[in-house]
């Protein structure tokens, strides 16, 4: 075998013998690849001024400096080093400055007038409390009242303090009033922030917490099935000559001394189910605490039940409640409730019996009328219409509901377009309110629910990226909808013919004789009896007390008013009406941030929609 190797680079792998040691090799290697290299390419200018240097250059500055993996000239990197050092200095005198001197935020912009209108429609509800009054109400002449309630009926025998006083008196209904809260948990919902930004969310919380809590109490919330409700405490009907009530007594709350019957339904599907809605509302406003909002539930599901099986109307027979508030069927009771209890709950049954077309055809969801369109105390079709488009445009359930959830969206953007001025729907006064009870008195609850429906369905269509709709082949952008909510509201805080504000309280001209009977006598010690407060109903000097935020009846179809504390349907505000305009005006008020898409579905389960049913077999 040959002692040689090849190197497989080419060439023999001999080796040598040589007295030369390895560092020597080493050496004579490294000169001749230098040698090599500088034959193989020119030397650039600063390379050859290392070579060419003398032996007397060795003490002078170089005119380079290696970085190592650069070369610079040296002027250039003293010149580099200085801009640093010195920019860096300036920076830091510019931050010591700014930290020491004082900091000017810029002020923020001044509430709007919806926002200023917000806090005062919201002190409406302070007046209205029944019960043991908070130290925190902050309405100087109301105490507490009605603490016999329920008890001192003996037919009843349990306590139905609490709660809201309706109008200027002092009767308890619980249907207007329930709708009320219903009203105010919507709007919260959507607007939380709006609220929070205002400073008022835990005073709507603690407002609509007041409302439900007392509903509670008119049945027995802790049971799953029941057969009766507390409709109401107080009497208003005069018909039964000169006795002592709530409507021939002109009497503050807090001196009341004459009897006050509790009112109970055994089959009132209508009442039973907006009070469902009202606490399956609730409960999505309360969701953080959860033991409360789980008690709202189970007493929505239990009124629930009580409304589908025990059918009949709250106000038949003639009685007490149908004088003033009487509920013309329960039909739409049944959309409006079914909808809110599956929201409250997810389950689908509820979306079901809603979305049910028979049901919605005794609703009247398919034909018009004069009142179709108009959300009130008594026809919440509107309402549920618009709540449904809300569940179709955001989370789109599929089959089996998307056929009745687009009829009902459909429906929804009909109504929208009945309130454009451009549509004869309704008429309008020569001031500009729109005239949705077709120039009856007490105007102004119906025109705040639906300022608030459009201005709420004007921001589900910008948060679904939605630019309008079409009303017939016409097109409208979503913001002519929050334009028409404003006109009417602005209508309502003073740009009207009389240049006045029909909140109390607001701007510089409101009415002064509201009807109203705390607000009309002074808390002066003395107690009025029955007859003895007549003076202070039909005295022409203005209310003693100013009760804030109090939305009036409003004017007549000729934008007329006449501040009369005896023409109620001119100065008696309701619970409903204001719920209403806190409604609208919280959908109004600051900058457009729009609603709360996920907190209406925080109990519904993510979809999948249910396949439909597959074909029947193939018969040759």
């Amino acid at each position: 075998m040959s002692m040689y190797g090849r190197d497989p680079w080419g060439g023999p792998l001999e080796i040598h013998a040589d007295s030369a040691t390895d560092d020597d090799r080493s050496r004579n290697l490294d000169l001749d690849r230098a040698a090599l290299s500088m034959t193989s390419r020119q030397l650039d200018e600063t390379q050859q001024s290392w070579l060419l240097a003398g032996p007397g250059d060795q003490g002078k500055k170089k005119k380079y400096v290696d970085l190592g993996c650069l070369i610079v000239s040296r002027k250039l990197f003293l010149w580099s080093l200085g801009a640093v050092v010195a920019a860096a200095a300036l920076a830091g005198l510019i931050t010591l400055i700014v930290k020491t001197i004082p900091r000017h935020h810029r002020p923020r912009p001044p509430p709007d007038n919806y926002t200023l209108a917000l806090h005062k429609a919201l002190m409406f509800f302070n007046a209205q409390r029944s019960g043991p009054i908070p130290k925190h109400n902050n309405v100087s002449w109301r105490g507490n009242s009605g603490m016999k309630d329920g008890i001192s009926d003996p037919s009843y025998g349990k306590s139905l303090v609490g709660g809201f006083y309706d109008a200027g008196d002092a009767i308890k209904f619980n249907f207007p009033a329930s709708f009320a809260m219903t009203m105010l948990s919507w709007s919260v919902i959507e607007y939380s922030a709006k609220y929070d930004a205002a400073g008022e969310l835990g005073h709507v919380k603690e407002i609509i917490k007041w409302g439900v809590d007392y509903l509670l109490k008119t049945f027995n919330s802790s049971a799953d099935t029941i057969d009766r409700i507390a409709t109401q405490v107080g009497q208003g009907a005069t018909s039964g000559g000169a006795n002592p009530n709530d409507h021939y007594c002109w009497t503050r709350p807090e001196d009341i001394d004459y009897p006050r019957p509790v009112y109970e339904c055994h089959s009132c599907s209508d009442l039973a189910a907006e009070m469902a809605a009202a606490l399956a509302a609730a409960s999505i406003v309360f969701k953080d605490n959860k033991a409360y909002s789980q008690k709202l539930v189970h007493g929505a599901a239990t009124l629930w039940k009580f409304s589908r099986n025990q059918r009949g109307r709250y106000s038949e027979g003639g009685s007490d409640a149908s004088i003033f508030y009487n509920s013309t069927s329960y039909w739409d009771e049944f959309v409006w409730g079914g909808a809110w209890m599956y929201l409250a709950t997810g389950n689908a049954s509820y979306l079901q019996l809603s979305t049910h077309p028979k049901l919605a055809k005794h609703a009247g969801a398919f034909w018009g009328g004069p009142d179709y369109g108009v959300l009130s105390w008594d026809n919440k079709l509107t309402g549920a219409q618009v709540l449904l488009s809300r569940l179709r445009l955001f989370l789109s359930p599929g089959y089996p509901y998307e056929e009745m959830l687009r009829t009902f969206h459909n429906q929804t953007g009909i109504v929208m377009c009945s309130y454009l001025p451009v549509f004869n729907s309704f008429n309008r006064t020569k001031g500009g309110l729109i005239q949705l009870n077709h120039g009856r008195p007490q105007p102004l609850q119906y025109v705040v629910n639906v300022a608030f429906l459009a201005s709420v369905y004007s921001d589900y269509l910008e948060a679904s990226d939605t630019p309008g709709w079409y009303c017939g082949p016409n097109f409208f952008p979503a913001g002519v909808l929050r334009d028409f909510a404003r006109t009417q509201i602005d209508y309502i805080l003073g740009k009207n013919p009389q240049k006045m504000s029909y909140v109390v309280g607001f701007g510089k001209r409101y009415p002064k004789h509201v009807h109203h009977r705390g607000a009309s006598i002074p808390k002066n010690g003395v107690k009025y009896s029955c007859k003895g407060g007549w003076k202070w109903r039909d005295t022409k000097k203005p209310n003693p007390n100013t009760i804030f935020g109090a939305m009036v009846a409003g004017p007549d179809r000729q934008d007329g008013f006449r501040d009369i504390r005896t023409n109620y349907n001119y100065t008696e505000p309701t619970l409903a009406g204001n719920a209403g305009l806190v409604a609208a005006l919280v959908s109004l008020s600051g900058e457009s941030t729009g609603v709360d898409k996920n907190t209406m579905f925080s109990a519904v389960p993510p979809m999948s929609p249910t396949p439909p049913p597959p074909p029947a077999p193939w018969r040759p």
